[in-house]
């Protein structure tokens, strides 16, 4: 079935999450005006149509705009006889009608609450709601994915179960868990339909950026390079693809090139932005260690040519990683040589066991402080 028939098919998209991410677009220092400009248009289009009252006083407030009063009353007299409506129904139903009748009632208003941008009402009348993605409160997050979890346990039909790992994905992405969000976003790949939260092209963005950072290379090569659903979709991604198949094929230049449009990406999404230079240095170190793998030394002026960048600055890069113990290798400055060291498992588990020992007894000395005191 083509994608515009399944996104058709899925939940009603109640709040519109793209206002969030216009929002948070339009507030960014970075954001050229004319865009600027053109994502205001939108999101006033957007409130205006679906007379979002509380949300445009949040949207004004967050980006500093003058409230338009004659605007701000109209739309505040459309909701508030659509509330009174609504009221009455839910008042009539519980007088009249029975338990199905009343529920229906009461998600009706929920929904339309949610609708308008009334994070306090909608909240009250249906805590449960996607309205906290919308406002990105994260402590609602949290709870409301945990009682998802729950809820699913107990029993689930196969749809919430697929649309609830989107969720999980998405929102450990957003906290920097990249191995549970790659995993969730892979396991829902086949059968996505969470159209409510993102379109399919933008799930499968996410998807392949937490898998390239996740997964180890012959799992990438499986699940990502190989897998069909993947690739029908990134086809109509050619940037994304460039940057998937640039650090498979061991192309560092044009893979650093395509990092660098990543980062612009992340720093300009509301979920990824505060895990830009994360992201960013991780993969960079991702990049170094699969290409030492392949030599016992090499010299520099050689591996810069590769990640096409100076010798001087592949140096500052090297040197940082390597003092920090990313990466196994060591570099002769004078000869201009690197050498990659390969520490056997059982060494490497010993020393990290030394370490975190050292930060165990120093935390324990600290706290045996505090209660002498």
């Amino acid at each position: 079935m083509p994608l515009e028939r399944l996104e058709d098919e899925g939940l009603e998209k109640i709040p519109n999450l793209k206002l969030a991410q216009w929002t948070f677009r339009a507030g960014l220092e970075k954001t050229f005006e004319l865009l600027r400009k053109q994502l205001l248009e939108k999101i006033t289009k957007c409130i205006q149509d679906d007379n979002m009252a509380p949300y445009y006083e949040l949207v004004c407030k967050e980006l500093n705009l003058p409230i338009d009063q004659r605007i701000l009353k109209s739309m505040q007299s459309v909701n508030e006889a659509k509330i009174k409506e609504l009221d009455a129904k839910i008042k009539d139903a519980e007088e009249n009608l029975g338990d199905t009748e009343i529920r229906t009632a009461m998600m009706e208003k929920a929904h339309y609450l949610s609708k308008i941008g009334d994070k306090e009402g909608s909240l009250h009348n249906f805590p449960y709601h996607t309205n906290w993605i919308l406002f990105g409160d994260r402590d609602l997050v949290t709870k409301n994915i945990e009682k998802a979890n729950s809820l699913i346990e107990e029993g689930g039909d196969w749809d919430r179960r697929n649309r609830l790992k989107v969720y999980r994905g998405l929102y450990s992405m957003s906290v920097r868990d990249f191995d549970t969000a790659a995993k969730n976003f892979l396991d829902a790949v086949a059968t996505f339909t969470s159209y409510e939260l993102m379109d399919y092209k933008t799930f499968i963005i996410y998807t392949v950026m937490s898998a390239m950072i996740a997964l180890k290379r012959p799992d990438l090569r499986e699940k990502v390079v190989r897998g069909s659903e993947i690739q029908e979709v990134l086809h109509g991604l050619p940037t994304v693809r460039e940057y998937l198949m640039s650090l498979f094929d061991c192309r560092y230049a044009d893979f650093f090139l395509s990092l660098a449009g990543v980062e612009q990406f992340m720093s300009c999404d509301r979920y990824l932005h505060l895990h830009t230079c994360y992201y960013v240095r991780e993969m960079r170190i991702h990049a170094l260690s699969q290409h030492l793998d392949s030599y016992s030394s090499l010299s520099l002026d050689s591996m810069a040519a590769s990640f096409g960048v100076t010798p001087a600055f592949l140096d500052a890069e090297l040197s940082r990683f390597i003092a920090n113990g990313r990466l196994a290798c060591k570099m002769d400055k004078v000869s201009g040589i690197i050498e990659t060291t390969r520490p056997d498992n059982l060494n490497f588990q010993y020393q990290t066991m030394i370490k975190q020992g050292d930060i165990l007894l120093n935390r324990i000395q600290k706290l045996s402080q505090v209660i002498n005191i």
